[in-house]
Parts: structure tokens; C-alpha cells; sequence
């Protein structure tokens, strides 16, 4: 086949991709995960008793909304790496400064503390399951969202699994929120962390394998 036929081959039938196409198969990844990630919260864990009580207490809102700040970042970004020639720029800040804020509640929750009263603030009562389940609740959203990105076309694969591990993490750390007991600055800025990094770290390392043209 001569270079000019098969080059209007391939042109023929072309157009353009929809408008914001990558938001909305991460939309649709995150639907489909989400519900996953609440069965197994139903299934193993449950919501914790006094949810209804809790909901008048700061502490709980800040347990919530900082992993979904994170993941809402993570969500932008994974649509700018989805695409090619499409800068993250300052995208990445989203994502860092919840985390920064609760590490500063935690510094000052720390410092103002008593001495003997410090560890229990930062270990709890659940920190040996805490960022595994996390983990656990993030994994549907996981998948989900790598399996969305790998339909796309991204050209920076190791970032692009670590941003649906993040958006996979900060869901998953609030569903778990709905679970635990814990209202602790420093046990958030630790457990809570550590949980959301498991599937960045995993992103990163599988995105190169998966998310390969």
C-alpha cells in the first residue's frame, strides 16, 4: 500500500475526541468503584455506632473532607496527565496541602499535649489496621480509575497511576472514615497518610506496566 493511501485511511472517519472526555471516564471509573468500596465497609467493618453523634463533632469533618480534598485534587490531576501535551502545573498543590494542614493540626496538637499523653494521641487504638484498610476500601476506585486511564492517553504513566492512587486513596480513607473511632490530628496525619500513600506508591509502580501505549 502506497504512504498516501493508507495515510487517507487513516484520516478518513477521524474527529475530534469529545470535550473532557477523560473527566468523564474517571467520572464513571469513580462511580463504579465507590459503591465497591462502601460494600466492603458494610461487609467487614460498619459504620461506627455513634455516627449520628459524631457528625456535631469538627474532628470527624476533618477526618472526611481532608482525604476528599485529596482525592478532588487527585481527580484534576489524573485528567491533565490522561492527556497528552496537557500540563499539570500547579495541579499537584492540591494535593499537598490538605496533607500539609492536618501535619500542622497534628505539630500542634503534638507540642500541646502532655508528654504522657502524646503517643496515645498519635497511635490510637486501631493504628496496626488503619492504613491497610484504608488501602483495602481505596483498591475498587483503584482499579477502577487505572483501567479508565488505560483507555485514555497518557504520556507520563508512572504519574498517572500515582494520581488514581491518590484519588483511589482519599476515597477509600473516607469511607473508612465512616468506620473509625479515631479524631486525633496526629493519628490522622500519620495512619490516615500512610493509608492514601499505599495506592500512590502502587500507582506509581504499576503505571508504567499498565498504562503503556
Amino acid at each position: 500500500m502506497k504512504t498516501d493511501d493508507l495515510v487517507a485511511m487513516l484520516a478518513t472517519g477521524a474527529t475530534a475526541a469529545p470535550r473532557r472526555a477523560a473527566g468523564r471516564r474517571l467520572a464513571l471509573a469513580l462511580l463504579a468503584g465507590l459503591p465497591l468500596s462502601f460494600a466492603i465497609l458494610f461487609t467487614e467493618y460498619g459504620l461506627r455506632r455513634d455516627l449520628v453523634q459524631a457528625m456535631f463533632w469538627p474532628m470527624f469533618w476533618v477526618k472526611v473532607l481532608f482525604p476528599l480534598c485529596i482525592a478532588a485534587a487527585a481527580f484534576a490531576v489524573a485528567q491533565r496527565l490522561a492527556r497528552p501535551g496537557v500540563r499539570v502545573r500547579s495541579a499537584w498543590i492540591g494535593i499537598a496541602v490538605p496533607v500539609l494542614a492536618v501535619w500542622v493540626m497534628a505539630a500542634l496538637a503534638w507540642f500541646n499535649a502532655p508528654a504522657e499523653e502524646r503517643m496515645p494521641l498519635l497511635m490510637g487504638e486501631s493504628w496496626r489496621v488503619c492504613a491497610l484498610s484504608i488501602g483495602l476500601m481505596a483498591l475498587p476506585v483503584f482499579a477502577a480509575a487505572l483501567l479508565a486511564l488505560k483507555g485514555l492517553a497518557p504520556t507520563r504513566p508512572a504519574l498517572a497511576g500515582a494520581a488514581a492512587g491518590a484519588l483511589a486513596g482519599g476515597v477509600g480513607a473516607a469511607v473508612y472514615a465512616l468506620h473509625c473511632m479515631e479524631l486525633t490530628a496526629p493519628f490522622l496525619a500519620v495512619w490516615y497518610v500512610s493509608g492514601i500513600a499505599l495506592p500512590v506508591l502502587m500507582g506509581a509502580v504499576l503505571g508504567p506496566r499498565l498504562l503503556r501505549w
